[in-house]
């Protein structure tokens, strides 16, 4: 059964919370009950077939209420997160051939052998033996079926690595590979078609360094990336701003 469970959002009291918490996108206000504005967003952002692959795609819930008709209306519509490979350091050998390849940083084949790189890469991921090991094994299965079904349980497994990073051997010799994976397992997962669900935490990460891209090379604003992205940080933290709220609200 597919994990992939899109996230409901702006309902009557959600409207409520972030228009009191005055949500803002750089430094203007979003107007999230502004029903126009909610309408005219695009269901997905204009990408053909292939671009979509280096993306990963978030659904969103969208709700409002028509007046005129007295009810709420849903919709459905996705944020998509550009993928931004990571920048190896002078020392990063191993993340620069990954990079030039394609490949994928298989820390337990890595850690095989009496090398000093295969010491500490040992050393550092001792107590998480066990999920490489699966990580190895599913990735195995992918690459002898092509079935990107394997790849669904260890980019969970990727995210549960990323929460004890930065470990001795990222520091010294790894750089950003646990980025680097994580976007290689998306990228398949999406040419495979198959639905999966990031962690919020996992999410905010790809938004951030996908904003300081666009930052870094000075591309033209997307209002509703910008938009979507404030939409998922408040269902990602729906308190924030609850100290604004008066008692009913609350309630």
């Amino acid at each position: 059964m597919a994990s992939f469970s899109p996230k409901r959002m702006l309902n009557r009291n959600e409207l409520r919370q972030i228009k009191k918490s005055r949500t803002r996108v750089d430094g203007n206000k979003v107007l999230t009950d502004d029903v126009k504005k909610l309408k005219s967003l695009k269901v997905s952002p204009d990408l053909s077939e292939e671009e979509k692959i280096g993306y990963y795609r978030e659904p969103i819930w969208i709700e409002y209420y028509i007046p005129k008709e007295s009810r709420f209306a849903q919709e459905i519509k996705y944020l998509y997160i550009k993928l931004v490979d990571p920048k190896p350091r002078e020392t990063d050998e191993i993340l620069k051939k990954a990079i030039e390849e394609d490949s994928l940083i298989n820390l337990l084949q890595l850690s095989k052998g009496n090398s000093d790189t295969a010491k500490l890469i040992k050393k550092s991921y001792v107590n998480f033996q066990s999920i490489l090991e699966t990580i190895d094994d599913q990735v195995t299965q992918f690459e002898s079926t092509g079935d990107a079904e394997y790849l669904r349980t260890v980019v969970y497994l990727t995210e549960t690595l990323m929460m004890y990073e930065p470990t001795i051997a990222t520091l010294e010799i790894l750089g950003e590979f646990a980025i680097h994976n994580l976007n290689w397992f998306i990228k398949r997962l999406n040419i495979g078609k198959v639905d999966f669900s990031l962690e919020d935490r996992t999410i905010l990460l790809l938004i951030k360094r996908r904003n300081d891209y666009w930052d870094e090379n000075k591309l033209a604003e997307d209002e509703d990336f910008e938009l979507f992205a404030a939409l998922f940080f408040e269902q990602a933290y729906p308190n924030r701003g609850a100290e604004e709220l008066d008692s009913q609200d609350l309630l």
